[in-house]
């Protein structure tokens, strides 16, 4: 005799209870976390001049990694697709858009956050700059746009309005205009030149 309709979902019921019942959200949930864990890569960055080992998740990008593990949020998420340039970093001196590399690609790796620019405790010469011109209103593409003039500055130490502003490109500013930051630029550039030039002399 075949089962009526009423039965054939009670038997589902049944099922689903039991299966709930031997498999509950929170042993699940572990075991997701476990299998998750075993796929982890332990990885070795030095961050700011301070080294850091730890287990991330082949898939969780830089940013995310200097964000919500090593807690320095002052490298910002933006776009999520490498437009916009406030999440960019120093990598092994070159500036990088960290929503683009994966941590684990970081490995062994030197980077410089905004938050590492200072030193002892006095600012560097563009953060100062953009401070005494103005470079920034907001303050959410500033640490992007500071990283990436100290790499055109490390290979250009005096460059032009029309080359500050082809080195930024990649970075965009929603508030300013631009015009404050170019000129933030050119006068850190000064400001290094003439340190540079005290210290040889």
């Amino acid at each position: 005799m075949a089962n009526s309709p009423k039965d054939t979902a009670a038997k589902a019921l049944k099922k689903t209870v039991a299966h709930t019942a031997a498999s509950p959200p929170e042993t699940a949930a572990a075991e997701t976390n476990a299998e998750a864990a075993a796929n982890d890569v332990a990885i070795t960055v030095t961050v700011n001049g301070r080294q850091h080992q730890a287990l991330v998740e082949p898939r969780v990008l830089l940013v995310h990694f200097l964000r919500e593990t090593l807690g320095l949020t002052g490298t910002n998420v933006g776009c999520d697709t490498s437009q916009c340039g406030a999440c960019a970093v120093l990598l092994n001196g070159s500036a990088v858009k960290s929503c683009t590399l994966l941590a684990v690609q970081a490995d062994r790796a030197q980077i410089t956050t905004i938050e590492g620019l200072a030193t002892g405790g006095v600012l560097h010469p563009l953060q100062e700059a953009f401070w005494e011109r103005h470079g920034l209103q907001c303050g959410f593409c500033t640490p992007g746009m500071i990283l990436a003039a100290y790499d055109l500055l490390q290979h250009n130490p005096s460059p032009s309005d029309e080359e500050i502003r082809h080195a930024l490109e990649g970075n965009f500013c929603r508030c300013t205009g631009y015009h404050n930051i170019v000129r933030a630029v050119r006068d850190a550039a000064t400001k290094m030149a003439g340190r540079a030039a005290a210290a040889g002399s």
